[in-house]
């Protein structure tokens, strides 16, 4: 070997015309044979992408998963800077003190209602109402009464809903994304009292349950939570009113009944009153009948 080698890389070998040519192409063939290779390469990983598929959910209705930025999210308050916010009331907790659970009803139209939420206030100064979790809106509703509504959804079952706002700055539809503002706190009738702010409620099908609970928790804590609707707040004023109105008309009908009954004991008492004056006569003429026979005899 050694011979052969010292043969081609002998001056004299290489002296021959054909030999540089030879190992330029011999150079050549390999850089080109390493291109080829690496292109390869990147073109199977080209076909390996354009080939890939969405694999379906197993989930119910193989609805699509939630996004993974929002499964990551907490609640937060619908506010900017929570430590320069007040809280004017409270949500009714069925589990708390005399104390707590008075200061945690609203009077209106000399009727308590229990709060099925929060209500926040800064200084009685308006402000942004931002959202508390990115969802899409499901309501954005006028309301005299309670204060112009948002509801937005954040998975089934599961919504935040913000009372007492105005200057919408979203419509049914819109995707929110968490701090997003979405209103201006406002007043309502409903709860005059605390003035400027904003009523803040989570629900989890429909149910109402305590904001402070679940702020700065995440949306599977709520979702595996089971709630027991005894521990929860009581009917919105609407329902209030229309169950208060029921009961005027129970009441009335129970009146009603118990006038109509007193007239047909009274008519009863007169026919058997009636009935004894009549007997009574008739015992008197067979007395009398009686009598003026004795008086012929």
């Amino acid at each position: 070997m050694r011979e052969e080698e010292k043969k081609y890389t002998s001056p004299k070998f290489l002296k021959r015309r054909w030999a540089y040519p030879a190992i330029y192409l011999a150079s050549a063939a390999i850089i080109i044979t390493g291109i080829l290779w690496y292109q390869a390469g990147n073109d199977a990983n080209e076909n390996a992408e354009d080939y890939s598929y969405d694999v379906p959910t197993d989930n119910e209705f193989n609805q699509p998963a939630e996004e993974v930025n929002r499964s990551l999210e907490n609640f937060v308050m619908p506010v900017s800077n929570p430590e320069d916010t007040v809280i004017e009331k409270n949500f009714y907790d069925a589990e708390a003190s005399a104390e707590e659970q008075e200061a945690a009803l609203v009077v209106y139209g000399n009727m308590y209602y229990p709060n099925q939420g929060v209500d926040i206030s800064k200084d009685g100064k308006e402000f942004d109402v931002l959202a508390a979790m990115s969802g899409t809106v499901t309501k954005v509703q006028e309301d005299s009464l309670l204060g112009n509504t948002i509801e937005i959804e954040h998975s089934k079952g599961i919504v935040t809903r913000y009372q007492s706002v105005k200057d919408f700055e979203v419509a049914v539809g819109d995707v929110v994304d968490q701090g997003q503002a979405i209103a201006k706190a406002g007043k309502s009738l409903f709860n005059e009292d605390a003035g400027v702010h904003v009523h803040f409620e989570i629900r989890k099908d429909n149910v109402a349950v305590n904001p402070i609970n679940y702020f700065n928790k995440s949306l599977a804590t709520l979702q595996e939570a089971k709630l027991d609707e005894q521990k929860v707040s009581g009917d919105q004023p609407e329902a209030s009113q229309e169950d208060a109105v029921k009961e005027d008309a129970a009441a009335e009908e129970g009146a009603d009944g118990e006038a109509v009954e007193e007239k047909q004991d009274a008519s009863q008492s007169d026919a058997e009153q009636k009935d004894a004056e009549s007997n009574s006569d008739a015992d008197d003429a067979e007395s009398n009948a009686d009598t003026s026979t004795e008086d012929q005899d």
